[in-house]
């Protein structure tokens, strides 16, 4: 298996020049997959820079393991990223110049029918992005109330059909196979939405599966603190669930979107955004990856303590040097 079949990076070269700073200092890929972020990384770093890269799913893992035998700068850790502050060393603990996120599923995964995450080929309903994690999407669909399934459905998947879907799966239980599950959602939904509607629940269904929500949080919140002062944050997001929470976290330092106030009435921002509207792919890289299409980068860098207090809202002066870097949307 080639690399680049393994999963092509998207919005590479916009990701790294907004994180990388300093060539000399240490960074973290949260998301290391088939290793096209990591390896760009490492092309922007002196031989003194290096990179911690994670991810959750043990063979992306193995095909990393492989691709960076011979790179003693990087020291790959299996594990969620939700745990980076428990899984970097402690000494890194405040000095971390830079994190990389690049959310959502690999195209490997997509790939692979024995995974589950693609309505398009046969497979068990499984959804784990890692081997550890207990609940699977048969667990879900199989022994979820009404309840908790519809709004799941819902708020997950953002799906209006929820109920009629909902009620649909637990008619039709046990279902132990994609094919199955979009054969019951194709029941009830028209025609015309039914490709969509089958993205939504499977989205929903692998959210709820991997706390991906919950995870994004804690690495945000976690991340933040392992940064150093002007330590930047990137992550690419796949849907609006996910974009809403960096807004408002890299805006305001918290996921509701709420302005925070000093005792003076000074707006507190634990974090500037890089860029004030998100940049999505370029033409030509949808082109030649149709996946890149959905995605939206945010960056922000971390304010000192001094400086989070601030009334406006300053974006940074490279900004217009990054116009030209394709999508601004």
């Amino acid at each position: 298996m080639t690399h680049t079949s393994y999963h092509k990076p998207v919005l590479r070269d916009e990701a790294i020049q907004f994180l990388v700073t300093n060539s000399h200092g240490t960074y973290v890929d949260g998301t290391l997959g088939g290793g096209g972020h990591a390896v760009h990384l490492l092309g922007k770093l002196s031989e003194k820079g290096r990179l911690f890269a994670m991810d959750q799913d043990e063979e992306a893992i193995a095909h990393a393991t492989e691709r960076f035998t011979d790179e003693p700068r990087i020291k790959i850790i299996r594990g969620n990223f939700g745990y980076l502050d428990v899984l970097l060393p402690r000494e890194l603990h405040g000095k971390l110049a830079g994190i990389l996120l690049d959310l959502g599923v690999s195209s490997h995964q997509i790939d692979e029918p024995e995974r589950g995450f693609s309505f398009q080929k046969e497979g068990p309903l499984d959804m784990r992005m890692g081997s550890l994690q207990v609940t699977t999407a048969a667990g879900i669909v199989n022994e979820y109330e009404y309840e908790t399934l519809r709004d799941l459905l819902f708020e997950y998947g953002e799906e209006r059909q929820s109920s009629r879907i909902a009620r649909a799966i637990i008619e039709a239980r046990p279902l132990q196979t994609t094919t199955e599950l979009r054969d019951v959602v194709a029941s009830v939904v028209p025609e015309r939405f039914r490709n969509k509607s089958l993205a939504r629940i499977f989205q929903a269904l692998r959210i709820a599966v991997n706390s991906e929500l919950g995870m994004l949080k804690r690495v945000l919140e976690k991340g933040h603190a392992l940064l150093c002062d002007q330590g930047r944050f990137v992550v690419i997001t796949y849907h609006s669930l996910e974009d809403r929470l960096c807004k408002n976290f890299f805006r305001y330092g918290n996921f509701e979107g709420k302005p925070v106030k000093d005792f003076y009435g000074n707006e507190v921002r634990p974090m500037r955004p890089l860029n004030k509207k998100v940049i999505s792919a370029s033409v030509d890289e949808i082109t030649n990856n149709p996946r890149a299409r959905s995605a939206k980068l945010r960056a922000a860098e971390k304010l000192s303590e001094r400086a989070s207090s601030d009334r406006g809202d300053r974006v940074d002066e490279d900004e217009n040097r990054r116009n030209n870097l394709g999508g601004w949307s």
